[in-house]
């Protein structure tokens, strides 16, 4: 039965040898000439030969001697190609970004070595050192409180060596520290070393996060802080409130000076407000802008409207070409139609605007004079004139054409006749006014006056009838609706 590797077994093996490789390759390493190191409590920063056989790599601890005595620092690369950790810098790229971060306010030293890799015991005793740091300072804040110094004790730094103590403080004005100073070497039996410095750099020392959630930047890995104006607040169009940007130690955060530079090179790029600028429809006035989008709100000169437009679509109101005249509504062109010939490539022809037709009414073949009478209507002694007698709300001209207002429409009535319909009226017809019944009334009479009353109905208007002739001029056929019809028959 063969035996196959399982996948597992052949990640582990391939990543051992790469460490295996990795290890090699640092042992044909030399050690660094020169280290980059990281020291003291305001995270200063030093360059110092190194001479010793070990190959430290970065974030090593580091015994150093400084300019201040001999105390611990973190190794932050080398300077060197041939250097243990393989992720060295040229000296070149280190002076860049140390001019780009500050320049000379940058906290960059030289003179000094690099003695040794720290050992179990210096970090032992530098955490001796560090813990009773606090005990230092609250010592000093006794001290200054009995001589009535104006100072306060932020900070107390002792190093490894012991060469030296140093103690930072704040205050307003700049007080004469002698007397501390004499009083805290008698006490401490040890240099002191009294320094001032503003509420940025106590920050620095006693902060830890920030309101972002991030660690402090001044205490991570700034070490230039210049001041910060509220004209950057501005311009980045943040909250002029200043709760709201400040940051631990009461200042302006240093995260608004960030963006400041490259705020500043795209503010210069839009035109002022209110200034006249020329755009692809025409010159205008410059209303709003808005920044980081980079688009001006245009008020067009012509017709008031205001447009969004790039900045690269500005210039000057002289140099854009002006806009067409818009034409009104009516005297646009209608839509170009393309005939049945035209579409395989001919030309094309417009439109012509439809006009709206009225329509036409068949002239009477009698011709403009009065309607002939209808057989089933009676005759009228009313003159044929241009008004309709019975509906006054129609009207027609003199010539008897198409009426000028509709006609209100009636219903036709059926008239009473034979069969279930004269069966119904007379059981179920409604009493007359005398008290008899319509029921009674003989249908079968062929006298119109005989006839029974119908039943009065509403009234609906009637639509127009574009073929109809002139109005008639008689009454409606049918039987008569009102009480006028006649006496009611008698049973």
């Amino acid at each position: 039965m063969p035996i196959a590797p399982l996948p597992q077994f052949e990640a582990d093996l391939a990543q051992h040898l790469a460490e295996q490789a990795d290890r090699e390759a640092y042992e044909r390493l030399n050690a660094p000439k020169t280290i980059v190191v990281r020291f003291g409590t305001m995270k200063l920063v030093g360059e110092f030969p190194y001479k010793g056989e070990a190959k430290p790599g970065c974030g090593s601890k580091i015994v150093v001697r400084t300019h201040r005595g001999t105390e611990i620092g973190e190794m932050l690369t080398s300077t060197c190609a041939n250097s243990g950790c393989s992720k060295s810098v040229s000296r070149k790229e280190m002076l860049e970004y140390i001019e780009n971060s500050g320049g000379r306010q940058y906290p960059f030293f030289s003179k000094g070595r690099a003695l040794r890799i720290a050992t179990k015991e210096d970090m032992d005793d530098q955490a001796r050192l560090e813990q009773g740091a606090h005990e230092m300072k609250m010592e000093a804040r006794r001290i200054a409180e009995a001589i009535g110094a104006p100072v306060k004790v932020i900070e107390a730094e002792p190093i490894l060596g012991g060469e030296r103590l140093t103690f930072y403080y704040g205050s307003e004005d700049r007080p004469d520290v002698g007397e501390l100073r004499r009083r805290l070497e008698a006490r401490f039996s040890n240099r002191v070393d009294l320094r001032q410095v503003g509420a940025r750099d106590e920050a620095r020392l006693t902060a830890d996060y920030e309101r972002c959630g991030q660690y402090c930047c001044c205490k991570n890995f700034l070490k230039v802080l210049k001041p910060v104006s509220m004209k950057s607040a501005k311009t980045q169009r943040q909250t002029l409130d200043p709760l709201k940007i400040s940051g631990r130690c009461g200042r302006l955060m240093c995260c608004l000076r960030y963006e400041d530079e490259t705020y500043e090179e795209l503010r210069k790029r839009l035109p002022r407000r209110g200034s006249r600028v020329g755009t692809p429809e025409g010159s205008g006035e410059v209303v709003d802008s808005q920044l980081l989008t980079q688009l001006v709100l245009v008020r067009l000169e012509g017709d008031g409207r205001e447009v969004a437009v790039p900045v690269e679509e500005l210039g000057d109101p002289g140099e854009m070409p002006r806009p067409r005249a818009a034409q009104p509504r009516e005297a646009r062109p209608r839509e170009v139609k393309l005939r049945g010939d035209d579409r395989k490539g001919g030309e094309r022809d417009e439109r012509r605007p439809r006009k709206r037709r009225r329509p036409e009414r068949a002239p009477s073949p009698a011709g403009p004079g009065p309607a002939p009478e209808s057989a089933d209507a009676p005759a009228s002694d009313a003159p044929a004139t241009g008004v309709d007698e019975r509906s006054p709300r129609r009207t027609t001209d003199d010539a008897g054409d198409a009426p000028v207002r509709k006609k209100k429409r009636r219903r036709r009535r059926k008239p009473t006749g034979e069969g279930e319909g004269a069966q119904r009226g007379s059981t179920d017809g409604p009493s007359s006014p005398d008290g008899g019944t319509d029921g009674a009334r003989d249908s079968s009479a062929g006298d119109p006056s005989d006839a029974p009353r119908p039943k009065k109905k509403r009234r609906r208007r009637r639509k127009p009838r574009p073929d109809a002739g002139s109005p008639p001029s008689g009454p409606p056929s049918g039987p008569p609706s009102g009480p006028e019809s006649g006496p009611p028959p008698s049973e």
